[in-house]
């Protein structure tokens, strides 16, 4: 029998030997399966047999980190998940930025640690494969069994997996909106909302701001230009929908967006037009320009964060049933 990919979450919890959820404090009485091979969780035996879930409690979040098989070669996600109070929380992944090619799950903390704490929500940041290593569509794919990961624990986090949102910043906010399309047309996760920062989503570069008139911009055009050769090598891939969401003619039918861009960002002008293109295909869609932001600060900037997770505590909510009509409620018969 093939092992469960749920699996690979309860090995790392019966290595941690520091603060675990109460929820899986029954697990370090557990023994492994009998079918256990640490190459069906998908990557090499000894690295298998090395999973850590450190968990720590940090402002109120327990903080852990799981690999997973991804696309190309196994990919760690970090779980932030605040204080149990007994509801169940919505999910929301997170993808740092780095244009494809560089960036860590420690450059996402801020970020999904406030994400987390203050929407109340199970946020998962995904350290997903990088080019030039692992070029296209290395990382969207990431992002997808990621959320698939999501949605088979979501329970055992006491997490809702048909509340699901995503997030990113610079090239996560690319991987997000992709991520969003995928599932979409995959049909087998449901996503309801998605925030993106600053995204990356052209990589024609035809509408970037003119470096001339934007106030010491943090990235160029240079360094964009070379991020997008090395994440779609292929000159093909510049125009696919997972990959360049600005160029994509089916955008109905995606979340409801919330997009930030930054003044002194050269790509704010593909950001807010995307936002546009959003709207013209009916998605609800909120953007916001903030005017004392740039591009690399925007993912820890207070009041975007503050309108992300406004924006998810709206999207994200959980719907009262709706009562009964009255040709649907059961009838009580006595048998006395």
């Amino acid at each position: 029998m093939p092992l469960r990919q749920e699996w690979a979450v309860s090995i790392a919890i019966v290595r941690c030997d520091r603060i675990v959820l109460p929820d899986y404090r029954h697990l370090f009485q557990m023994s492994l399966p009998p079918e256990f091979v640490p190459s069906q969780l998908g990557w090499d035996g000894a690295d298998a047999l090395k999973i850590t879930m450190a968990s720590t409690l940090d402002l109120g979040l327990c903080i852990e980190d799981v690999r997973i098989a991804g696309h190309a070669q196994p990919i760690t996600l970090r779980s932030y998940r605040p204080a149990s109070d007994g509801s169940v929380l919505p999910v929301v992944l997170y993808f740092h930025g780095g244009g494809f090619v560089r960036g860590t799950l420690d450059d996402a903390d801020i970020t999904a640690s406030t994400i987390a704490r203050d929407t109340a929500a199970w946020v998962i940041s995904v350290g997903y494969s990088l080019a030039p290593a692992f070029p296209f569509p290395a990382a969207p794919e990431d992002a997808y069994r990621a959320a698939q990961w999501a949605v088979a624990n979501a329970r055992a986090q006491r997490a809702d997996a048909n509340r699901i949102g995503v997030a990113g910043h610079d090239a996560g906010g690319n991987l997000a909106t992709c991520l969003a399309a995928i599932a979409r047309d995959r049909g087998d996760i449901v996503i309801l909302a998605q925030a993106l920062l600053a995204p990356l989503l052209d990589p024609s570069m035809t509408r970037m701001a003119d470096e001339n008139k934007v106030r010491s911009p943090d990235i160029g055009v240079t360094e964009c230009a070379q991020c997008y050769r090395a994440y779609l090598p292929n000159a093909s891939q510049r125009l696919h929908p997972y990959a360049a969401p600005l160029e994509s003619r089916r955008l109905a039918g995606l979340p409801p967006a919330l997009i930030a861009s930054a003044q002194h960002d050269l790509l704010h002008i593909e950001a807010e037009k995307y936002a546009g293109e959003l709207i013209a295909a009916g998605v609800p869609t909120e953007v916001t320009r903030h005017v004392n932001a740039s591009h690399n600060a925007l993912a820890a900037d207070p009041a975007a964060l503050a309108d992300v997770v406004t924006f998810f505590k709206k999207r994200l909510r959980a719907r009262p049933l709706a009562p009964l009509a009255a040709h649907q409620k059961i009838q009580t018969i006595s048998t006395t």
